[in-house]
């Protein structure tokens, strides 16, 4: 599969690299985008989920390493109390 890295900085300045299975993070990201860190995260939980059901199709399994990334996102989503995730850009 295609695998994509969406390349984000969080409100406190941290960057972050998300790891996807899938190029469908392209429909839900885009560089430049400033997304409410609560946005952010439902927003990853349907992109990362997508890709994970996209390798099921494929393999039979779902994707433990989106679901990693989603664990990762909102573990470092509750450390925001606010502000907005910008996506630096996404990379293969």
């Amino acid at each position: 599969m295609p695998e994509r890295y969406v390349l984000v900085r969080w409100p406190d300045g941290v960057a972050q690299r998300i790891y996807s299975p899938s190029t469908v993070v392209e429909d839900f990201f885009s560089a430049g985008q400033r997304i409410p860190v609560g946005e952010f995260v439902a927003t990853s939980r349907k992109a990362l989920t997508e890709a994970s059901e996209r390798v099921r199709q494929t393999y039979g399994f779902p994707c433990g390493n989106a679901a990693r990334s989603l664990a990762l996102v909102e573990a470092r989503a509750a450390a925001q109390p606010s502000g907005d995730v910008f996506v630096e850009g996404i990379e293969s």
